[in-house]
């Protein structure tokens, strides 16, 4: 008995040494201890889809002014009647005036109901997160086309596990986690980002490692960046093909 108060005496003592030092690495005791910290309380939203406590709201409805353009004017995109935010062709990307890093992030959008073409040029956007790694926004609903570029796609790097897609015209929604990637003091790569995709309830992106900003036709390639970045849904140009949004929120991590 005396021996086993002497063990768990020294692995306090070591832990209230480490925690003194703020070097404690929780994970190395797990299943020898009871760990009491002030976990963070946030009140979730009453549904799933909706924005929890902590959450910044980029948009709801009610105005555009988490956004602007490339040359910080106002966002040009134009709210419909049912508090949709619906692209405009030339209007340019949405970008958002806050920067943000490793974040989880929901949002719902809509492809048009007309379908008026085929490919890439149906009801094509993107979500860039950092403005630099994109996630495929494509009507992808019985509409063949390169499977790395289909929706949900890491555009270009990693096919998704499978095809989630609703009907034109129907809401949909993503919610993406993401790991921002860490650069060293001299610029390299210190760890990759990475993100988990959810369509529609339905995983398609598992962790993936992303490989660099994505882009048509460039070999992906890490250039150290700042922290944290704006994000960007980006408006295609496609003539016929409005892609609408709405619910966008997202959580620094």
């Amino acid at each position: 008995m005396k021996k086993q108060f002497l063990v768990f005496a020294s692995i306090f003592a070591c832990i209230h040494f480490a925690s003194a030092q703020k070097k404690i690495n929780i994970d190395s005791l797990a299943g020898l201890l009871e760990v009491w910290v002030n976990v963070p309380v946030v009140t979730p939203g009453v549904n799933n889809a909706d924005a929890p406590s902590d959450a910044t709201i980029l948009y709801n409805g009610h105005g555009l002014g988490a956004f602007q353009k490339r040359d910080g004017s106002p966002a040009g995109w134009k709210i419909d009647a049912d508090g949709a935010v619906t692209d405009i062709k030339g209007a340019g990307d949405l970008i958002t005036k806050e920067a943000f890093g490793s974040c989880q992030l929901h949002l719902e959008f809509r492809e048009p109901a007309e379908v008026k073409s085929s490919g890439q040029g149906r009801g094509n956007s993107g979500v860039y997160i950092m403005g630099k790694y994109e996630i495929q926004v494509l009507d992808s609903y019985n509409n063949p086309t390169y499977s790395n570029g289909q929706a949900g796609a890491v555009y270009k790097q990693h096919v998704p596990l499978v095809n989630a897609s609703r009907k034109p015209g129907e809401w949909q929604s993503y919610d993406i986690i993401f790991t921002a990637p860490l650069f060293k003091e001299n610029g390299d790569l210190e760890s990759p980002a990475r993100v988990t995709v959810i369509h529609n309830g339905v995983l398609i992106q598992n962790n993936v490692t992303i490989l660099g900003p994505t882009d048509w036709v460039i070999i992906p390639k890490y250039e150290k960046h700042a922290s944290k970045l704006p994000l960007m849904l980006q408006d295609h140009g496609d003539d016929g093909n409005p892609i609408s949004y709405r619910n966008i929120w997202i959580r620094n991590l």
